[in-house]
């Protein structure tokens, strides 16, 4: 069955035969001159912010050139439809993104990306990829989320197969991917190898980028581009779309809006300077569809039975301090306005938070606090305010079955916020799940803070501060939603995708 046409230009894409857009015939494609000249496809594809008629697909060249994408419901294409993408120019080091509307909804659908040069006579060969629509009706979902990607001096390794868990989350087979913030660790150099404790010598591969601080915008989308070299990352792209956040190492660790740094290793010591570099390239680099809007924070939803809240707990920061004063922020006046709002308009069953610092969870900054527990235990201080009013709004307007999920601790945990152990008691209990590193140093445990009641449920750790991949202690979480019973379970796994903990969750009415 072929896509609907009529819903592809309603959407507002224009679809034809490749002879329309001004494709090679296939002759004139294997004339060997012809063949030296053709354009290039350089990372991979992406899909990212799917819903049930909407998708992004990313894709770059490495020279200017216009993106084509053709999708179907088959894998050999079929009955497809030809949607003509932007230019690729050097003003976004040659990335783009086609955006996909009128889909159908709830199907498995296929598509390919080619690049045409400007001249109209040549195109790349195709990369394909896949990705899922949202459903309108009660269905079975899957996704898996985690953070943290080549943080802490560990990279790419070839000997060890590269990112390797991005290999075991691809076996889980998810509709989506969350990937809860630290995508690329601006501030961490890489060194050729690296001395471990066994005696074992990891080697990383590096580019020039990786080799400071990123600065620069074009050491920012240098970040970016080494994470794309790995093929396993590669592969997982190309069959699963992905909803992004950001954290702190896409800039520099730990920052805050206005902070002046203080640090040798930067000439640019202005974190404003820093982040809007930062922010370019990732809006160039990842499936974000709001990138015209420049933010971050938005919902995705997927069907009856969930929606997604993608938080920015970056850009509205207020600055690391005792964070104990009366007022503090995290997310902002407007975005917790926009929160509060979108969980009360929410129909779905499930209400994801998809939050980049976890909330219960203490996280020294020196003798600062750089996240929203301070370690007191008492009446909610600085920014536990927002959280707090947040939490009360959804209890006083009847906000159902929200579970927070996030990473930033690099390590894996469960747990279950009870008003009745908590200082503050003015809400509903809820879950909230960390994971994490996809690929970077292993650390914690830290220490849970008793303002909302956060009782330890279960954590893995590493024996150890900032262990290497080498050794495990890498993490991802998976979560099913059965689409007869509308029950949510977490499954937290580590690097090869065994399962260490299960958590089923019945949604209440």
């Amino acid at each position: 069955m072929a896509l609907d046409r009529r819903s592809l230009l309603r959407g507002g894409l224009i679809a034809g035969s490749g002879a329309a857009l001004g494709l090679a015939s296939p002759a004139a494609q294997a004339a060997p001159a012809l063949i030296r000249s053709r354009p290039r496809l350089t990372n991979g594809v992406q899909s990212g912010d799917v819903t049930a008629h909407e998708a992004v697909v990313w894709a770059r060249s490495d020279r200017p050139a216009r993106m084509l994408v053709e999708v179907s419901r088959r894998p050999d294409f079929r009955h497809s439809h030809l949607v003509r993408g932007p230019v690729l120019t050097p003003s976004s080091d040659l990335t783009g993104k086609t955006f996909l509307r009128g889909l159908p909804s709830g199907e498995e659908l296929h598509y390919r990306v080619r690049l045409a040069d400007l001249d109209g006579h040549t195109t790349s060969a195709p990369v394909a990829g896949r990705l899922r629509t949202a459903p309108r009706r009660r269905q079975d979902i899957s996704f898996v989320w985690s953070g943290d990607l080549a943080g802490q001096g560990w990279g790419i390794n070839p000997d060890l197969g590269g990112y390797r868990i991005f290999k075991a989350m691809n076996a889980v087979d998810p509709d989506f991917f969350i990937c809860s913030g630290d995508l690329v660790y601006s501030d961490n150099p890489l060194a050729e190898t690296v001395r471990l404790p066994d005696g074992r010598t990891w080697r990383n591969l590096v580019i020039p980028e990786k080799t400071k601080v990123a600065e620069t915008l074009a050491e920012y989308r240098g970040q970016f581009r080494y994470n794309l070299l790995d093929a396993g990352l590669q592969a997982f792209n190309a069959r699963t779309p992905i909803i992004n956040q950001w954290d702190d190492h896409e800039v520099v660790n730990n920052w805050y809006p206005g902070e002046i740094l203080d640090l040798p290793q930067y000439t640019e010591k202005r974190v404003d300077v820093l982040a809007a570099r930062a922010r370019r390239a990732m809006f160039e680099y990842t499936p974000i569809s709001t990138a015209r809007k420049g933010r971050v924070y938005r919902r995705i939803s997927y069907g009856p039975l969930l929606d997604v809240f993608v938080l920015d707990m970056r850009t509205y920061k207020d600055a690391n301090n005792a964070n104990n004063s009366p007022r503090g922020q995290i997310l902002g006046a407007e975005q917790l306005a926009w929160l509060k709002r979108e969980l009360r308009r929410s129909g779905a069953t499930w209400k994801v938070i998809a939050a980049d610092l976890p909330l219960g969870l203490v996280v020294p900054d020196g003798t600062a606090f750089e996240g929203i527990a301070q370690g007191d235990g008492g009446a909610p201080l600085g920014r536990e305010r927002e959280i707090a009013d947040l939490l009360s709004y959804a209890k006083k307007h009847r906000v159902r079955n929200m579970v927070w999920l996030t990473a930033d601790v690099h390590y894996t945990a469960a747990h279950y916020y009870d008003p009745a152990k908590a200082a503050f008691q003015d809400f509903d209990p809820f879950w909230e799940f960390v994971t994490g590193p996809l690929n970077a140093g292993a650390f914690g445990p830290n220490n849970l803070e008793s303002t909302f009641g956060p009782q330890l449920e279960f954590r893995r750790t590493p024996p150890r501060a900032n262990t290497s991949p080498a050794e495990g202690y890498q993490f991802f979480g998976e979560v099913d939603i059965d689409g007869q019973s509308g029950r949510l379970t977490v499954h937290l796994r580590d690097l090869d995708g065994a399962i260490l903990y299960t958590r089923e969750l019945t949604p209440t009415r």
